[in-house]
């Protein structure tokens, strides 16, 4: 199974730790910094569910609720074991790896929601229920930028138990919640904890970022990855992703500092891969950018893509044959720099990538630009986009 780096944009108590995604086969990531998370919408939390009065009996009201989350939920959620083919450091050959991450049952029809870099790659999926029943998955639909895939059992309808979605919107820093998955391989362990900050910014591998990412002091491990966080309804409210752990190479486990990725988020995604098999999303067909201290300079435009035929410019090259050798000079001070996008400033290409990736085809965007030192806006109306898992990270158009 892939392993990929992941960097939070945001200090994390004074202290600098290391990212690891949360599943079974990791390797060592990328240092992480951290940004002051944004206040959330406010609304009053739900009654916590309640079990039933005779597993109740001598139990603590904590208890009570944290039996009846568990009681209502662990059916839900699966053991997803894969196999990859990774190279052999020695031999430079192919060999098997196995991984494990976690999942939970959507639908009676058998899709499974999950994490992206939980099933990336792998050449074998299978998916273990509560009952021990195992069943081969195929891939439904993934959405990289997200990190949430979509995989699909054929399994008998009675046997699949699906979880109920919270509203991610309405929750608060300091609501209880509980992260549910399979640690280390263990199957549908449960943690408890509170939510620790809210509106998280993470970026995954370079400009890639996933936004409103909730974090949780609530205990989750290699293995827990695609696994659900639950409110005091049982109720999935975010999907397990990534952990910090402290810097040392050597170590594996949480720090009590994860991420989860809302389920409003997870909402929106899911009916296009299930329709789709991916996230539609808008092209404006500027394949790279270079950060500046004025903006975002144009480092490349997609020939013919959306943002040329609106007018904007790139570095202009020239080139000059002496003899056998081709000679290319650029000047970059010809492109646009792009200081904001329908008026919201804009400084970072992980920013930039942010506010694109949430357009359809046909979206119109306004783009504010420095052009010779003048300051001018361009509408550019987007085009459609390729599958974005089938295309590199650092040529995907935004």
């Amino acid at each position: 199974m892939r392993s990929m780096s992941l960097a939070v944009l945001a200090g994390i108590l004074g202290s600098i730790f290391t990212l690891f995604w949360t599943e079974g086969v990791l390797h060592h990531t990328n240092v992480a910094q951290a940004q002051p998370a944004a206040g959330p919408r406010l609304s009053e939390p739900a009654q916590p569910y309640l079990p039933p009065a005779d597993i109740s009996s001598g139990l603590t009201p904590d208890e009570r609720v944290n039996v009846a989350v568990y009681e209502k939920t662990n059916q839900s959620v699966v053991n997803i074991s894969t196999l990859t083919l990774r190279p052999d450091g020695w031999l430079l050959r192919p060999v098997p790896a196995e991984g494990n991450g976690s999942g939970s049952v959507i639908d009676k029809s058998g899709h499974i929601l999950t994490n992206n870099h939980v099933i990336s790659d792998a050449r074998q999926v299978v998916v273990t229920l509560f009952n021990e029943e195992s069943y081969p998955a195929k891939l439904v639909g993934a959405d990289p930028i997200n990190d949430i895939a979509v995989i699909k059992i054929d399994a008998p309808p009675e046997q699949l138990f699906p979880i109920s979605l919270g509203d991610s919107d309405a929750l608060r820093v300091g609501l209880r919640v509980f992260a549910l998955g399979n640690p280390f391989g263990l199957d549908r362990t449960m943690s408890t904890g509170i939510i620790a900050s809210l509106n998280r910014t993470l970026e995954v591998q370079e400009n890639w970022v996933i936004k409103s990412i909730i974090q949780i002091d609530a205990s989750i491990n290699p293995g827990s990855s695609g696994g659900p966080l639950l409110d005091t309804q049982g109720r999935l409210i975010g999907m397990n992703t990534a952990i910090a752990t402290g810097d040392s190479r050597n170590l594996r486990q949480s720090a009590g500092i994860g991420f989860s990725i809302p389920v409003n988020l997870i909402r929106r995604v899911i009916p296009e891969l299930i329709q789709h098999g991916r996230v539609i999303r808008g092209d404006l067909g500027i394949t790279h950018v270079t950060e500046t201290e004025d903006g975002l300079r144009i480092a490349r435009l997609e020939p013919g893509g959306p943002a040329e035929q609106a007018g904007l410019r790139e570095p202009q090259v020239t080139r000059q044959r002496q003899g056998p050798f081709v000679f290319e000079r650029i000047d970059r001070s010809t492109a646009d720099v792009i200081t904001a996008v329908d008026g919201e400033p804009v400084q970072t290409a992980a920013e930039f990538l942010g506010m694109i990736e949430q357009k359809k085809p046909g979206d119109v965007v306004n783009l504010t630009i420095l052009r010779e030192e003048k300051t001018m806006n361009i509408i550019v109306t987007l085009g459609g986009d390729e599958p974005a898992q089938k295309v590199p990270p650092r040529q995907r158009s935004i």
